[in-house]
């Protein structure tokens, strides 16, 4: 048996549009329908797909682009 040669990677940055939902709704994603809840963010993916992420993992994850 080879051994496998780990390495580190960094993830790429990419710019995504993101709006803050006020209600509930469905977003159609991927992997299925899924419940937005309002405070949460749809964001949308750079093929235009779209997903809803809970606003405290957005705020973590994303910061705004001043332009």
């Amino acid at each position: 048996m080879t051994e496998k040669q780990v390495k580190k990677y960094v993830k790429k940055p990419v710019v995504i549009e993101a709006w803050q939902t006020d209600k509930e709704m469905v977003i159609h994603t991927l992997e299925g329908d899924m419940i937005a809840r309002p405070g949460d963010y749809i964001i949308t993916g750079v093929n235009g797909e779209q997903y809803p992420c809970k606003e405290e993992i957005f705020q973590k994850t994303y910061d705004e682009v001043k332009e």
